[in-house]
């Protein structure tokens, strides 16, 4: 029996075709989101939870796959673009990343709508799944961080002024 195949609506990538929402603002088709679930487990079990790493996978993840315009959707896409830019443009670990996710947060902050790029990134989840170790796993999140939140900088020009909104950014 073949399996059908579908383009995720997010990404683009090449997936299984399974009926489903996998996530109430994420806009991904449910074959992606299996994908993102296989290197989660990766990450939590068999790699012992690489941490920059794994903020890398969940920030690259959320503005691959923006979802529709709403509250928590804009409010994802923002916050996951500043803590890729404290990871990849101030280099702040995982931990400071998520710390400064929670102190901008908690600042109740009105953040608008930003149009994904189209592509939105040319690597996906299924690039990262190439990994044959946790060396590897780390080099193609990288990659596709990297790759990802270039195609948001092309667009959002307001992302280079990042350290002027966000001191502690610098």
């Amino acid at each position: 029996m073949v399996e059908e195949q579908t383009n995720c609506y997010g990404c683009g990538a090449y997936v299984e075709n399974i009926a489903g929402q996998p996530h109430k603002y994420i806009g991904a088709a449910q074959g992606c989101w299996n994908l993102y679930s296989d290197v989660l487990a990766k990450e939590y079990g068999e790699y012992g939870y690489p941490e920059l790493t794994h903020r890398l996978t969940v920030d690259t993840y959320a503005i691959q796959h923006p979802g529709e315009p709403g509250r928590q959707s804009v409010q994802s896409v923002n916050i996951h673009l500043i803590s890729l830019y404290a990871v990849l443009n101030s280099n702040f670990d995982g931990k400071k990343a998520t710390k400064l996710i929670g102190d901008i947060l908690a600042k109740q902050p009105v953040f608008e709508w930003l149009d994904p790029p189209v592509p939105n990134g040319t690597k996906t989840i299924k690039d990262v799944l190439l990994a044959k170790n946790k060396d590897e796993h780390e080099k193609l999140v990288r990659i596709w961080a990297e790759d990802v939140f270039t195609c948001w900088c092309s667009k959002h020009k307001w992302l280079s002024s990042l350290g002027l909104m966000y001191p502690t950014l610098r």
